[in-house]
């Protein structure tokens, strides 16, 4: 941390940036930008697109910030980086930022991000599987060490499946993709845009049934910093989740242009095959996942006490069962979402920029 950072902030304030954390009507300091560091989850791709329209767009600049984005290395690492004081902000799985609060980290989700992690069941279009029911006497992969496949029993619970007449290959992640091409299993789970892009690539028809269509709410990435940076320094909380917010609208509404800032900040990802393509698919899963109801009637942002409850309940039934179960008050605030949202118009005109992305969902 800075020294100079509570006397920057206070000039955020003065500018423009009240408490909350808002947007600044000027720029806001004369003294020099503020740096701070923030990590995603993984590798530039996708779904972590948006942090690299906050810092290259100027959204994080116009509020007297100087951010650096670190590629991450897992949303676990990514929390436990942000708690040990790495990183200043982080993002990652909602369900692995609670479990990681259920061990006793100290972090407190600032920012719902989007409202769907996409896990679900893999099918190839030709599959006979229609529903979920159908899983029965098949032979399904899957990786034990996916953020999917603990709540695997839930989705069957939900979906009326009886996971004793399915049988479960548990395989390395390579090995789960491949045994679905080769119609070796019926069916897979993972992460939809983990699996689907490389599939389309392939020429493969992929599908997915989502677990969210089933009752659970298993959310996707989460902004988070350190509770003791949220009590000591609100503003500037305020001012990455705002930032990081109107980066969200911008690729909401902007993905092509979102997709160029991308590929002049990573070149490198741009190399391979179809790069591009792939991007802009794993984009719209994004964007699919940010289209909820908490956005439209709330802000971009906001996160439901109600969904995180049930994702809380989750995850101590089947991830964290020995773990403290956490305080919601302390583990998220909803103090920073807003006032960023779209217009009715904006919201209805996203979804049909997405139909080939919810073609692949059901």
């Amino acid at each position: 941390m800075l020294i100079s950072r509570r006397k920057v902030l206070k000039g955020m304030s003065v500018a423009g940036l009240g408490a909350a954390g808002l947007p600044l009507a000027a720029p806001a300091i004369s003294q020099g930008a503020t740096k701070v560091s923030f990590t995603t989850s993984w590798i530039p791709e996708g779904p972590n697109l948006f942090a690299y329209i906050a810092r290259d767009k100027g959204f994080w600049k116009k509020a007297g910030l100087d951010v650096s984005v670190a590629r991450g290395s897992g949303s676990g690492a990514a929390a436990q980086a942000v708690s040990a004081g790495t990183f200043d902000f982080g993002m990652a799985a909602t369900p692995t930022v609670i479990v990681q609060v259920a061990k006793k980290l100290p972090i407190t989700c600032i920012g719902q991000i989007n409202y769907d992690a996409l896990m679900g069941i893999g099918l190839l279009a030709d599959s006979p599987i229609r529903k979920p029911k159908d899983l029965e006497g098949k032979k399904f992969a899957a990786t034990t060490k996916s953020g999917e496949f603990p709540f695997l029993p839930a989705f069957a619970a939900n979906a009326g499946v009886d996971l004793s007449k399915v049988e479960i290959l548990q395989v390395d992640p390579n090995v789960r993709q491949r045994l679905l091409i080769e119609k070796q299993v019926s069916a897979i789970s993972a992460f939809a845009p983990s699996v689907v892009p490389g599939y389309i690539a392939n020429g493969f028809s992929p599908k997915i049934i989502l677990f969210s269509k089933f009752n659970l709410p298993l959310y996707g990435n989460a902004l988070f910093t350190q509770q003791a940076l949220l009590e000591k320094e609100p503003e500037l909380c305020g001012a990455i989740a705002s930032g990081l917010n109107e980066a969200t609208k911008f690729v909401l509404l902007k993905p092509e242009q979102s997709l160029d800032i991308f590929f002049k900040a990573n070149p490198e990802m741009e190399l391979a095959k179809d790069a591009r393509a792939q991007t802009k698919l794993a984009l719209d899963f994004f964007r699919y996942s940010v289209v909820h109801e908490a956005a439209k009637k709330n802000a971009i942002g906001y996160a439901p006490p109600d969904d995180y409850k049930t994702m809380t309940d989750l995850v101590m039934k089947y991830v964290a069962p020995d773990g403290k179960r956490p305080d919601l008050d302390k583990a998220v605030s909803n103090k920073f979402a807003g006032p960023v949202k779209l217009s009715d118009a904006e919201w209805s005109g996203v979804p049909a920029s997405l139909a080939d992305v919810s073609k692949l969902l059901t």
